[in-house]
């Protein structure tokens, strides 16, 4: 083989490295019976598996990553404090079902909460009623809504409280995320944190300590692979589920980390078909992703 055939070969290669890739998420996202919608990047890699990338999937509970940086971001500015007490108010209450260890706790409400609690509830535990209490101190949905995009990340939309999505199906379409634009807010975490080293360091624990959803992007990967991801879920209604989604940096072998966000919408699957789905996208883009050179 000439010279010139060769250097062919290998600018080739990885052209069908990705095409190999699209063609599996396209497959895999097959079986979710709804719209799938994924990004995924590794920095200095071509890795790209991009699928419905620019789409608006309701989020649910992926906003509380978002909710947790613009908290931590006030801290920072002196206008919080992580050991200040926050009343959790009878009012806070959202009425059942709702997920929220924290108002198991404490039915009746009225007790005093660190702020540092409510956000570990609130990312770590996915707490509906922690995360509400959190906008509420902040001064709402805009307020993590701006600073998002203060940080150059302009595909993302919050407007709307868990007691909203709680009581009204069609807000959860409000609150969206693009894929592509999750995964630039997730490189931006890992590779450039706007926080500060101990806050930055807090979400990456809580991220990591999450005992739910573990059949999402952790479901397919290596033993002892490490995950920091956030999910999130929506109720079921005939048939239908809106939001079955996970974001999260993926930490290869090497060190490097790979951001994906995986939202399937508008789902008539079942939850272990909708999660298989979720997981083996992400086993795709980390097998792809590893065979890249550092």
């Amino acid at each position: 083989m000439g010279r010139y055939a060769f250097l062919l070969l290998l600018i080739a290669l990885p052209a069908a490295g990705q095409s190999d890739l699209s063609e599996q998420i396209r497959t895999i996202a097959a079986d979710a019976q709804g719209k799938v919608s994924v990004a995924c990047s590794l920095p200095a890699s071509s890795l790209n598996c991009d699928w419905n990338a620019d789409a608006h999937p309701p989020m649910q509970s992926v906003f509380k990553f978002p909710l947790a940086l613009a908290t931590l971001h006030l801290v920072e500015a002196g206008k919080l404090n992580l050991d200040q007490q926050i009343r959790f108010l009878p009012s806070d209450r959202i009425p059942p079902p709702v997920y929220s260890p924290l108002q198991d706790r404490y039915p009746q409400a009225d007790v005093d909460v660190s702020l540092r609690e409510l956000l570990r509830l609130t990312v770590s535990l996915s707490d509906n009623t922690a995360a509400d209490l959190l906008l509420r101190v902040i001064g709402g949905a805009s307020v993590v809504d701006s600073y998002i995009k203060s940080l150059g990340i302009e595909g993302f939309h919050l407007e709307s409280t868990e007691r909203e999505l709680h009581s009204d199906y069609s807000a959860q379409y409000r609150n969206w995320f693009e894929p592509r634009s999750a995964v630039q807010l997730l490189l931006r975490f890992k590779e450039n944190s706007p926080l500060n080293v101990p806050d930055t360091a807090l979400i990456e624990e809580w991220m990591r300590d999450t005992p739910s959803t573990a059949h999402r992007l952790k479901g397919a990967l290596p033993k002892g692979t490490q995950v920091l991801h956030k999910s999130g879920t929506s109720d079921t209604l005939q048939g239908l589920t809106p939001a079955t989604n996970d974001i999260g940096l993926i930490l290869l072998p090497d060190g490097r980390g790979l951001a994906i966000a995986v939202f399937v919408s508008d789902s008539r699957a079942d939850e272990a078909t909708r999660e298989r789905v979720i997981a083996r996208i992400g086993r795709a883009a980390y097998e792809a992703a590893v065979k890249l050179p550092k």
